[in-house]
C-alpha cells in the first residue's frame, strides 16, 4: 500500500540537488575503499568494478544475466543459447545454470536441456512491493514534472488493470490525488498505452462489450479505438484530450520489458486549455524517454 506520503509536490530544485552533510560523508567514505588490484573482474567469481564507490561480484553477476536471459527467452534456451547470449563460458554457465536451479531459480527439462524460470523465483517475485519501484522511480517522476509544469503518476498493471501507485505534482500547484483510484482504460492515456500493448485477445476480454461514455469526447467506437493502438505501438505514446474529464487531458507511455509486455505507465496530465494537442505531443514524446530510462533501472 502506498502512503499518501508520496503524493508530494517536487521539491525546489536547488535544495533537491542540495547534498546533505551524512550524504556527502559516505560518499567520502565510499570513495576512501579501495578498488580490487589490477584489472576489475578478470578472474572468475572476483570483484567486478560497477562504477565509483560500487563493486559487484562477477559470479554473482554472471548469474543474474542467466536469470534474466531465461525470464526474457520467447522459448526455452539451451545452456549453449543462454552463454552465447550472455558472453559467458559454455562450462561456466552451465556450473552456474547448476546453482540456480538447486535453488529452484531455474527448471531444467530433463528430455529437452532447456531451461525456464523456476517456481524458486515466484516467492522472490511476490516480496516485492510496490514502495520499492516507487523509491526508485520517484526521481525520474520528479525530473518530468518539472520539465512539462504538470502532475506525473506512476500506474503498474496488475490482473489486466492498472493501479496509480505514485504522483508527484509540480511545485506550488493544488491538484487531485489519483492514488490507489480505478479509472477506465478506454478514456484515460495511461489506460491506452496499457491497452494497446496487450493482444486482441487480451483487450477483448478487459474492456466491457460497451464501453461507457463520460463527455463527449469520448470513443466508445472498438474499431476506433484500435485504429488509436496502432498509433500508440508506432509513436510510443498515448494520448487523452477532454476523454475523461472535460477540463483535464495527458500523455502517456508505457514501460514495457523484454517481451514488450506492459508492466507500468508514465502519466502526465493537466488542465485541457494549457494542454492542447501539439503541446500533448511534445508531453507524449518526453514520457516515452522516461517510460525508457524507467525500463533502464529495471533491468
Amino acid at each position: 500500500m502506498i502512503t499518501s506520503g508520496y503524493a508530494a509536490p517536487v521539491p525546489d530544485q536547488a535544495a533537491a540537488e542540495a547534498p546533505r552533510p551524512a550524504d556527502a560523508g559516505l560518499a567520502g567514505a565510499r570513495a576512501a575503499v579501495p578498488g580490487p588490484a589490477g584489472s576489475a573482474g578478470s578472474a572468475e567469481g572476483g570483484a567486478a568494478d560497477g562504477g565509483a564507490g560500487t563493486q559487484r561480484i562477477q559470479a554473482v553477476d554472471r548469474a543474474v544475466a542467466l536469470l534474466k536471459s531465461v525470464a526474457a527467452s520467447a522459448t526455452p534456451p539451451t545452456v549453449l543459447e543462454l552463454a552465447r547470449d550472455c558472453g559467458i563460458n559454455r562450462s561456466t554457465a552451465w556450473r552456474l545454470l547448476r546453482t540456480l536451479e538447486h535453488h529452484a531459480l531455474v527448471d531444467r527439462d530433463p528430455i529437452t536441456q532447456r531451461y525456464t524460470v523456476g517456481y524458486g523465483a515466484v516467492s522472490v517475485a511476490a516480496a516485492v512491493t510496490d514502495d520499492a519501484l516507487v523509491r526508485r522511480v520517484r526521481p525520474l517522476l520528479a525530473k518530468l514534472a518539472v520539465a512539462t509544469g504538470e502532475s506525473v503518476t506512476l500506474a503498474v498493471a496488475k490482473r489486466f488493470n492498472l493501479v496509480y501507485v505514485d504522483q508527484v505534482d509540480p511545485p506550488n500547484v493544488m491538484v487531485p490525488n489519483w492514488l490507489d483510484k480505478p479509472l477506465p482504460l478506454h478514456a484515460t492515456s495511461g489506460g491506452k498505452a496499457f491497452l494497446a500493448w496487450l493482444g486482441p485477445d487480451e483487450r477483448d476480454a478487459i474492456l466491457p462489450r460497451e464501453l461507457p461514455r463520460y463527455t463527449e469526447h469520448t470513443i466508445t467506437d472498438r474499431d476506433q479505438l484500435d485504429r488509436e493502438f496502432a498509433e500508440v505501438r508506432k509513436v510510443g505514446y498515448a494520448l487523452c484530450a477532454r476523454e475523461y474529464e472535460e477540463f483535464s487531458s495527458g500523455a502517456s507511455a508505457a514501460v514495457l520489458n523484454t517481451r514488450q509486455y506492459p508492466i507500468a505507465v508514465i502519466n502526465v496530465w493537466g488542465p485541457a486549455p494549457r494542454n492542447p494537442a501539439k503541446r500533448l505531443h511534445e508531453i507524449g514524446r518526453e514520457a516515452v524517454q522516461t517510460a525508457e530510462h524507467v525500463r533502464a533501472l529495471l533491468d
